[in-house]
């Protein structure tokens, strides 16, 4: 039986993470589904493919080998599928490892977004607050919009859309407690590889960086806000009225990240 929280984790090149993410699971008590998400021409492949018959008992985890779409295109492909089975839909990358805590991970974003629309995500030991590296959400959300993410960026800032999302719905937590490590070379804790070079390189940076400013200032940012409020509203059996404030978040003012504990 499918849980009714799934963590979509794109992939390429690092067969590895496949065991360490599933013992992270294992370690943590978590009971969410995980979905790691290959292209099928990813040189490692086949070591995939034995991580996935390997794991074929394993009722929590899922695999999926399609055409390569890049980390966004592969994270809105598998998240408009799930919407509808899932209640609740996260996104960890494959450097991400949860871990060990009073309580379960995957219980504390249940627990977080059980009250309606909304977003949340925990202390990666590297952005912290500052960026939701790792976000969790209502499937609600992905249905509304169409997407986890703006479709016009390839790998990098759908964090900070995220982030953008949460403050303007005024639905966005914060768990500092609820610790989901990012492995990466920023923080001294993976050697560079050639996902990294390419996700981090000049021309990559440079062109998400504008696609978000386009998005966050060209009227899409504000268009999916709109949708967004919209969709708080409705779950609170509210209707809309034209200048008015129809959500805000548990500190009684808008567009603020709550921290929770």
């Amino acid at each position: 039986m499918a849980d009714d929280l799934l963590v979509i984790i794109p992939t390429r090149g690092r067969p590895q993470a496949v065991p360490e993410i599933v013992q992270a699971w294992d370690d943590t008590g978590a009971t969410a589904d995980v979905l790691f998400a290959v292209d099928t021409d990813d040189p490692e492949l086949a070591a995939y493919k034995k991580h996935a018959a390997a794991l074929k008992s394993d009722g929590r985890v899922r695999f999926t080998f399609g055409k390569r779409r890049r980390l966004c295109g592969t994270l809105n492909q598998q998240a408009l599928k799930a919407a509808n089975q899932y209640r609740f839909l996260g996104f960890m990358g494959d450097d991400h490892r949860p871990r060990p805590a009073d309580r379960p991970w995957d219980a504390r974003i249940r627990e977080c977004l059980s009250g309606g629309p909304g977003i949340v995500y925990g202390n990666d030991l590297l952005m912290g607050e500052r960026m939701p590296t790792a976000v969790a959400m209502t499937s609600d959300i992905v249905s509304t919009l169409g997407y986890f993410a703006p479709p016009v960026l390839t790998h990098l800032c759908l964090d900070l859309c995220w982030l953008d999302w949460g403050r303007g719905m005024g639905r966005i937590t914060y768990l500092d407690d609820m610790v989901i490590e990012h492995l990466h070379p920023a923080a001294g804790k993976a050697e560079l590889d050639q996902g990294y070079e390419e996700a981090n390189s000049s021309e990559q940076v440079s062109a998400d960086s504008a696609a978000y400013y386009e998005y966050r200032d060209g009227g899409g940012l504000e268009a999916d806000l709109d949708k967004l409020r919209k969709l708080v509203a409705y779950s609170h059996g509210g209707t809309l009225i034209p200048g008015q404030s129809v959500a805000v978040n548990t500190s009684g003012e808008p567009e603020t990240v709550v921290k929770g504990t």
